[in-house]
Order: C-alpha cells, then sequence, then structure tokens
C-alpha cells in the first residue's frame, strides 16, 4: 500500500542519480490554526540531499493561508513555494521554481488507535526553462499511536503515508516532454509527540519516478499552534 517517492529536476539529471546511495531530508513544519478568525498559516522549511549531507537534491521554502470552515473536519490552503533544485554529484548547477498551490486537507478517524488524513493538492509550477506546468497530488497520512489511545503529548506513534503525483501536462517546451505519473513517494517513520504543540518524526522514504527510485532518512519537526 505504501509506495515509493521521486523529486522535480531537469532531466539531465534524472540518468545521473545515484539510487543505492541514501539520501537525507531535514524537514520543519509549522501552523497556526486561528491566527485571525477562522483563517491562519502554515509553512515548512525541507533541506533535501542526495547525501546524508551537502549534495543538494532541494532547498523547499513554503508558506500558505489556511482557511478552518465551520462544521465541516477540513483545513483550505492557498499557498506558495521557492524551490532550488540540484543535481547529483559535484557539480553545482542549480534551478529555480515558483509553486502556487492549493490544497485540502481531510482529517479522519475511523476507530479505535487509526488516525487518517487525505490531502489534495493542485499545482501551478513554473520551472525554469520550462512552460508553465501543473500537477495534481493526493497523499495519505496514517498515524497509530503505539503507548496510548491517542495522539496525546508523552505517546510514541507509528507514521506512514503515501502520496501520488501526476502531471497536469506532458509538453514542457521546446520539444520536451514529461510523463503524466510523476512520482509515488512512499514513508515510514517513528513518531513523539513532545508536547501540545510538537512532534518530532525519523523514518525513512522511498521515492521513484519512471526513471529512478531513491531512499532518503527523513528527520522532522512539526509544529502547531
Amino acid at each position: 500500500m505504501f509506495g515509493i517517492l521521486l523529486l522535480t529536476l531537469p532531466f539531465p539529471a534524472r540518468a545521473q542519480v545515484a539510487e543505492d546511495k541514501l539520501g537525507a531530508w531535514y524537514m520543519a513544519f509549522w501552523r497556526v490554526d486561528t491566527l485571525i478568525g477562522r483563517f491562519g498559516l502554515q509553512g515548512d522549511v525541507q533541506f533535501r540531499n542526495w547525501d546524508l549531507g551537502g549534495d543538494l537534491e532541494q532547498l523547499l521554502l513554503r508558506g500558505g493561508i489556511t482557511y478552518l470552515p465551520k462544521g465541516f473536519n477540513a483545513t483550505f490552503t492557498l499557498g506558495y513555494a521557492h524551490v532550488t533544485s540540484g543535481v547529483p554529484g559535484a557539480a553545482r548547477a542549480t534551478t529555480a521554481e515558483h509553486r502556487f498551490y492549493q490544497e485540502a486537507l481531510l482529517p479522519h478517524h475511523p476507530g479505535g488507535r487509526i488516525f487518517l488524513t487525505h490531502r489534495f493538492r493542485l499545482e501551478e509550477r513554473s520551472v525554469q526553462d520550462q512552460d508553465l506546468r501543473t500537477r495534481v497530488r493526493y497523499a495519505l497520512f496514517l498515524n497509530i499511536p503505539i503507548t496510548g489511545p491517542r495522539m496525546a503529548p508523552k505517546t510514541t506513534y507509528f507514521a506512514l503515508y503515501n502520496e501520488l503525483f501526476v502531471n497536469g501536462e506532458r509538453d514542457i517546451g521546446d520539444g520536451r516532454t514529461v510523463e503524466i505519473f510523476d512520482r509515488d513517494r512512499a514513508y515510514a517513520a517513528l513518531g513523539r509527540v513532545c508536547g501540545a504543540h510538537v512532534r518530532v518524526q525519523a523514518g525513512a522514504m522511498l521515492q521513484s519516478t519512471a526513471s529512478w527510485r531513491k531512499t532518503q532518512l527523513q528527520l522532522s519537526v512539526h509544529l502547531a499552534y
């Protein structure tokens, strides 16, 4: 059920990916749900590496305005991300991407220790030296508390997710094309609820496109207010 993951890079980089080398992503996520009325903010910073550190895969800076509708358990977001992508190995060339996105986050508790969240995201992507592109993403997140029945402070839990990426267009300009299937990400981790506003997770994610697949170590902190 939980599959695979990959990243958005210029075409020349794809054939050079060292699939057997462990990469690492270091991430911080934050959100403020009700800053003004039902409106809030959320964002994340991600430092992604082709190795354990120093060989830049991507630096992602993302933020958005959120809205929590009355009487409906969901969070809607309108946001923007700036992405700097590198290439594997000694080369230090980078490309820039401006990314706007619209998102719906739908938590679901079917019962017991199963806590699900569905995330739907539409992206409009302005990638350097490419035509304007769109992409659709769907992610299913699953948290399973181990040391208690809920995601309460001092609880240890399993964290799993699978995310599918689908391109809206194949033609990206100058006679270049991409596959409709962009990538799939699969993740498994151990997490800890450190307090009312802080969680940490450590795990691994497998990402793949039609061209390559690679395992990434993931370390993340999650802040919620």
